[in-house]
């Protein structure tokens, strides 16, 4: 490498250090941060994410939680994409900025963790205070009765009925979503629940439809009770999500973010770090418990 390469080099790490000190003091300086993470904290653990860099949808648009429950060909293509693609979900694991906030929590860094994720990585890693705004993609709900099932049962059940599909090849979608020929799922048989006969729904809210009530009120005493918050992986596109991170730069609380490209917050941020939540968040958990040993 040349002299030239090196001084490049050398300058580039200065200004990434430089930046991570920036982060950590805007942030950590005033007390209880609260995290905010999107799809993209989850990429590096082999979860497609939904958006590009300037945060334009990829694919065409999920099915809508009205058509879920109002036709059966619909909850037939989305059992069937989701047979196919929850597995490879379900065998993800954390990745390094998982583990980081998890890090951070144990050390009284992080006050908790707001995800828009469905995945449960966060908790996996270790995080004990996590509100899932969008719930879980491992629960399945029963619209009659209202008993919860472990997805792993569903799928169980889901391939005993298909087997003729159930280890077809497909290409992995975001929140355990799978790519389908058109009209391989027009055989497709949708387990009813087992205990009442009713209609089963993932424990998911679906695009269309809102957040529940509580799970709201809950994330926006989260947002008062915290002095900053930091966005991790997320164009925060969506309302669900954009909402609370508005909520806390109204109320004056510091507001940073980590993520490849544009958010929807971006004239809201007080700094913005460019870069992958896997190579920063660990670097800055690291400058974090150092500062605090020493």
């Amino acid at each position: 490498m040349s002299d030239l390469m090196l001084a490049s080099a050398s300058s580039a790490d200065a200004a990434a250090g430089d930046e991570l000190a920036a982060l950590a003091h805007l942030l950590f300086a005033r007390g209880q941060v609260l995290v905010l993470t999107g799809a993209g904290i989850s990429t590096a653990s082999g979860i497609p994410d939904y958006r590009d860099e300037d945060g334009v949808r990829r694919g065409r648009l999920p099915i809508q939680g009205a058509e879920f429950r109002a036709s059966e060909a619909a909850r037939k293509r989305y059992w069937a994409r989701s047979m196919l693609g929850w597995p490879r979900l379900a065998q993800a694991r954390p990745n390094a900025a998982h583990l980081a906030i998890a890090q951070l929590e144990a050390a009284g860094r992080v006050a908790g963790v707001l995800t828009q994720n469905v995945d449960g990585l966060h908790q996996q890693a270790g995080s004990r205070r996590v509100i899932e705004l969008h719930g879980s993609i491992h629960a399945v709900r029963c619209l009659s009765c209202g008993t919860m099932h472990e997805r792993a049962q569903v799928q169980e059940e889901l391939e005993r009925l298909n087997p003729a599909l159930a280890h077809a090849e497909a290409a992995a979608l975001p929140d355990g979503d799978a790519q389908l020929e058109p009209d391989a799922d027009a055989d497709f048989h949708v387990p009813p629940c087992g205990r009442c006969g009713g209609m089963l729904q993932p424990d998911v809210v679906f695009f269309g439809d809102g957040v529940p009530a509580a799970r709201s009120a809950e994330a926006e005493q989260a947002v008062h009770a915290c002095d900053a918050m930091l966005v991790v992986g997320s164009s925060l596109m969506v309302l669900s999500g954009f909402r609370f991170a508005r909520m806390a730069a109204q109320a004056g609380k510091s507001l940073a973010a980590i993520n490849r490209g544009l958010t929807r917050a971006d004239p809201l941020l007080a700094l913005k770090l460019a870069a992958s939540a896997e190579s920063v968040l660990p670097r800055l958990a690291l400058l974090l418990l150092e500062g605090q040993r020493g």
